[in-house]
């Protein structure tokens, strides 16, 4: 058999790769970056490095990226809420999911957007239970029924509570990181079995330009110290928090991830790190940061190559819109960004569901994009040789009258050759007009309501359940907040 070339997309020579990281290592040894956390100085401290302590600012010398390189996981694997489900991020595997934190949800009857509540984020995370192209949940919706100061750590809760899959979040305070851990060790049932098989993985935003909160390093050291994998996520705007050139904005996006990936290794030698980031192309005339611009897409696609040069994982925002509500702008930019990820061989892609510029979720075009995530997956599949000869001798008594669709061939290979939409028309005119006339937000919306009246992917165990409203309730306690919304659970 013959074997398939597998479709990729590259935009860099290794000559460029090697010229780019040179000279973001020289960004660090010459310029240094801002780091605000006292403990990880005194780590850089302990490695050797110059350190100005008034500025917070430190140089970081090429040897000591070099050996961080050396120790940090080319391949990380997550397992889900049971701990049986096994996902690769490295190589080649790529995994879709809902992009985080926004703030609104964007409300399909009244078409606007709105702050969502409990109930909507628990229907966000039993939607993405429900789409098989999305790998990952994410805690992709903040619920505006409870204080900001939990906010974090409560939609964790809810996210572990009504979904199997693995999740991708952060923490908004230094002090959420304890009872998100708590909350993941009581289901995965220990600090070890945690570290064995993690089941989250924590963004961690470096502020541009080269600089390193309080907050973010500590996400990167307590994530560290507890083995669960942290994604950098440098957000370097073209011509406003970064260099003009894509280039140059990929210089600086290179330096701040390598500086990140130093203080996970520093903490904990070994630690999971994924080269990741939600840069963009910056609009001068609307002072907006399109992520569905091409551009933004270009140093995206550029970066993850630049990830596999030095053998990390990686990640990127892509497969979103800036628009505002599902149009054709929608799925222009969503249909291209995921296309050009998979093809990137972007490890772990957030951003399906995503409108307004990373501000807004959309049930429905959650459901679309699963659609365009089952197209990618199948474009990467690329073209395989099924039999010998290729053809399997169905011409070999072929008659004017012949045809295939009867044929047992057709049948062995149909579902393997093709993927099936839910929601995109391929109808006849007349029979699309009978049906209603809906268009695709139509039909994405009555998707929803079906995956919704599925039974829920709750936690089964009730000591398990309880442990984990506990600790919610702990927290909610310690920054005096409020009793929690109950949460719905369907019959």
């Amino acid at each position: 058999m013959i074997k398939s070339i597998k479709p990729k997309c590259e935009l860099l020579s290794r000559e460029f790769i090697i010229k780019i990281i040179d000279e973001a290592l020289g960004v660090l040894e010459k310029t240094g970056v801002f780091v605000e956390n006292e403990e990880a100085r005194e780590l850089f401290k302990a490695s050797g490095m110059r350190i100005d302590e008034t500025q917070q600012r430190v140089w970081i010398e090429p040897h000591l990226v070099e050996m961080s390189l050396k120790t940090t996981p080319s391949e990380i694997k997550l397992f889900d809420r049971s701990g049986k489900g096994e996902f690769v991020v490295g190589g080649g595997d790529f995994h879709f999911t809902p992009g985080s934190t926004a703030v609104t949800l964007f409300d399909v009857d009244t078409r606007k957007q709105r702050r969502p509540d409990t109930s909507d984020v628990v229907s966000f995370v039993r939607l993405i239970q429900g789409l098989e192209h999305m790998g990952f949940q994410s805690t992709g919706l903040i619920s505006g029924d409870v204080p900001d100061i939990i906010a974090d750590a409560y939609r964790l809760y809810l996210g572990l509570s009504f979904s199997q899959k693995p999740v991708v979040t952060g923490t908004f305070r230094v002090q959420g990181f304890q009872p998100m851990y708590d909350m993941l060790t009581a289901v995965r049932g220990g600090a070890r079995e945690l570290a064995d098989k993690p089941l989250a993985i924590f963004d961690a935003c470096p502020s541009p330009a080269l600089k390193w909160s309080h907050l973010t390093t500590q996400s990167l050291i307590d994530c560290a110290k507890a083995g669960i994998p942290s994604e950098l996520i440098s957000m370097g705007m073209t011509g406003a928090t970064s260099p003009i050139t894509l280039a140059g904005t990929l210089v600086q996006h290179v330096a701040e991830n390598l500086s990140g990936l130093v203080i996970c290794q520093m903490a904990r030698s070994g630690a999971p790190v994924i080269f990741g980031g939600s840069p963009s192309s910056f609009d001068m005339r609307k002072g907006t940061t399109p992520m569905g611009a091409i551009e933004t897409m270009m140093i995206d696609s550029a970066y993850a190559q630049i990830a596999k040069h030095l053998h990390l994982p990686c990640h990127a925002y892509m497969g979103l819109s800036d628009s505002k509500c599902n149009d054709s702008q929608a799925g222009l930019e969503t249909g291209i960004g995921a296309v050009l990820a998979a093809l990137s061989g972007i490890n772990v892609i957030s951003g399906p569901g995503m409108l307004d510029f990373e501000s807004c979720q959309s049930l429905e075009k959650l459901v679309i994009d699963n659609d365009i995530c089952g197209m990618a997956y199948r474009l990467c599949a690329g073209i395989e040789q099924r039999d010998e000869p290729l053809t399997a001798g169905l011409f070999d008594d072929f008659a004017a009258d012949s045809q295939f669709l009867s044929h047992p061939h057709t049948r062995k290979w149909y579902r393997r050759e093709h993927v099936f939409s839910h929601i995109i028309d391929r109808n006849t005119y007349d029979a699309w007009s009978m049906e209603g006339e809906k268009n695709m937000e139509d039909r994405a919306a009555e998707r929803v309501r079906f995956i919704l009246n599925s039974e829920p992917a709750v936690i089964s165990d009730p000591k398990l359940a309880e442990e984990m409203r506990r600790i919610m309730a702990a927290d909610a306690a310690r920054n005096e907040a409020p009793s929690l919304p109950s949460l719905p659970v369907p019959s």
